[in-house]
């Protein structure tokens, strides 16, 4: 995850072991992966686009026993980078889409929904690592996740919203959306790679949402960021939220703060990834990869 404006701390950022409950495929880039079991009760859920890091033990569970304390913190990271490659698990940045309570009268515990957005394929060798182990994790297996809070700030205030992301964003957009009063109003502009990927979201009656399918070759976020500028905006005082490929929150930012008179300090911005840059994976799991294109 790149730069973020005024984060909002989780109360505790430690260590919580979770196992998979099941997988659902939910379109042809999505997968569900249902999240609970371990330590579950540790997890405190704030709503709104509540992020975390998650580790997926692709070089086995040893890998996630060995994993520091904070290993989301500078000398933390630096200790998980010491364990050795084929062990170390992948560490990347997910939103909880949905986060359901335990309840006593049904004895279920607690479950933490999280959608992947598939690029490439497990089965040929093309998809990243947390791609391909979305496509092919088993209930049971183990993860951990590190709470990092909210990107979205709702001290600055949520009764009228702007709300832009690429697919990256959806389960952010969403999360946000659930969390929000019932008289808020405004705009969600989401693109999505294929029109089966509009993954219907609950939403207060007052936000518009228009969905944005990408045309091929196009840059993720472009069209997004055209409808933005077309788009008639709520009445000031607003909230904005841009979140997705990192050219999308930054010229959205540009637009919002100097074509529409935004105050900067009331757009929330996040760039999550960057085309043609690829989050590394362990030097093991590329060559395991490579084996197979």
């Amino acid at each position: 995850m790149a730069l973020a404006s005024r984060l909002v701390k989780p109360e505790t950022q430690g260590l919580v072991h979770l196992t998979v409950l099941r997988r659902e495929r939910l379109s042809p880039h999505w997968m569900r992966v249902t999240l609970g079991g371990g330590e579950i009760a540790a997890f405190r859920p704030m709503g709104y686009d509540q992020w975390f890091r998650i580790f997926l033990p692709l070089g086995g569970d040893e890998g996630l026993e060995r994993l520091p304390a904070k290993a989301n913190k500078l000398f933390g990271y630096l200790r998980y980078l010491r364990i050795p490659d084929g062990m170390r698990p992948v560490m990347r940045n997910y939103t909880v889409r949905a986060f359901r309570p335990a309840t006593t009268t049904t004895t279920t515990d607690a479950e933490i929904d999280v959608d992947f957005v598939l690029h490439g394929s497990a089965e040929d060798g093309t998809a990243g690592p947390a791609s391909r182990w979305a496509e092919s994790c088993e209930p049971g297996e183990s993860v951990v996740i590190i709470d990092e809070g909210l990107a979205f700030n709702p001290a600055r205030g949520v009764e009228r919203v702007v709300l832009v992301a690429d697919e990256t964003g959806l389960p952010a957009v969403a999360g946000i959306c659930a969390s929000l009063p019932a008289a808020a109003s405004g705009v969600a502009i989401i693109e999505v790679p294929s029109a089966e990927d509009a993954l219907e979201f609950s939403h207060p009656s007052g936000i518009d949402v228009r969905w944005v399918v990408r045309v091929p070759d196009a840059k993720p976020g472009t069209l997004a960021l055209q409808t933005l500028t077309e788009a008639t905006l709520p009445d000031a005082p607003l909230h904005a939220y841009v979140v997705g490929e990192q050219a999308l929150p930054t010229d959205a930012r540009r637009h919002l703060v100097g074509e529409r008179g935004v105050s900067k300090d009331l757009v929330s911005f996040c760039g999550y990834w960057r085309v043609g840059a690829a989050s590394p994976a362990p030097r093991s799991q590329r060559a395991t990869a490579e084996t197979h294109s």
